[in-house]
């Protein structure tokens, strides 16, 4: 049985998906913004996704999680964004804009404004109108992927704060944004397409690491980045999930309860071949 495998249409997933068809994948691949595959893997639209840590812990009986395989960042990402008219630090009473795109970026922001700087009564929502007119109008906001990184491009703010680089700062940890999460129902059905995918995707990866200057000059937003940019983008992230991962993600997960982000903290269970 074939595969249905979310796919993050951001510049972040191309080192897991360019070679993924030269590596022998042959399954259906739908493509979604980090919120979109949320719900989908929650529902049973996609049997597997590189999705938000946060959808992860929100239902993590239902879920495995692929060893050895994420999208992380140990230091700046460069593309989790938050865009302000004032130092960070005196934010509180005032409002941040979102996308809505990622509940893994809005969650860590409300982290690192409580337990970082204990600013306690700033109000984050989804505007009515497009976050990058709060920004043109002086406000604050919050843009993940490829907006960010445009926004960052065009210096759309005085202030730009990269969420992982302050991470980073207030914890010495990587952060984890993305994980590799399998339906559990899909590791029980669809074992041997799983298992082949798994090693699919190190081999795309590895393939891609190998010469990430081929794969820019194959990405068509180096019309935009420019190869270079693309090649130092790619190498400030972290596609791996070591032990300081885990440990990231696990402190990520224990603040989430802590400020009543989530009911619980979720445990960690794998996938195993």
């Amino acid at each position: 049985m074939s595969l249905v495998v979310g796919h993050i249409k951001y510049i972040n997933c191309a080192p897991f998906f360019h070679y993924l068809p030269e590596c022998g994948f042959d399954g259906t691949i739908v493509d979604g913004v980090p919120s979109h595959l949320n719900r989908l893997l929650a529902e049973g639209g996609v049997d597997l996704s590189p999705s938000s840590s946060f959808e992860y812990a929100r239902n993590w009986r239902e879920y495995l999680l692929f060893p050895e395989l994420s999208i992380s960042a140990c230091g700046p990402v460069r593309s989790v964004l938050l865009f302000s008219g004032r130092p960070i630090e005196t934010l509180d009473g005032d409002h941040i804009a979102l996308t809505g795109d990622s509940a893994t970026s809005v969650n860590l922001l409300k982290i690192i404004l409580k337990e970082f700087y204990d600013l306690r009564d700033v109000r984050c929502a989804v505007p009515a109108g497009p976050v990058e007119a709060v920004m043109a109008e002086g406000g604050s906001a919050l843009l993940i992927g490829d907006r960010a990184l445009k926004s960052a491009q065009e210096k759309a703010a005085p202030y730009i704060y990269d969420l992982a680089e302050l991470w980073l700062q207030h914890t010495g940890l990587p952060f984890v944004f993305a994980l590799w999460i399998l339906r559990r129902q899909a590791a029980r059905e669809k074992a041997d397409a799983v298992r082949t995918l798994h090693g699919q995707l190190k081999c795309s990866r590895e393939r891609a690491f190998a010469s990430l200057e081929n794969l820019a000059k194959a990405t068509p937003e180096r019309e935009w980045m420019g190869e270079g940019g693309l090649v130092d983008y790619w190498n400030c992230m972290s596609y791996e999930l070591g032990e300081a991962h885990l440990e990231g993600l696990r402190l990520y997960f224990h603040l989430c309860a802590r400020h009543h982000l989530l009911d619980e903290e979720p445990e960690l269970h794998f996938w195993s071949d």
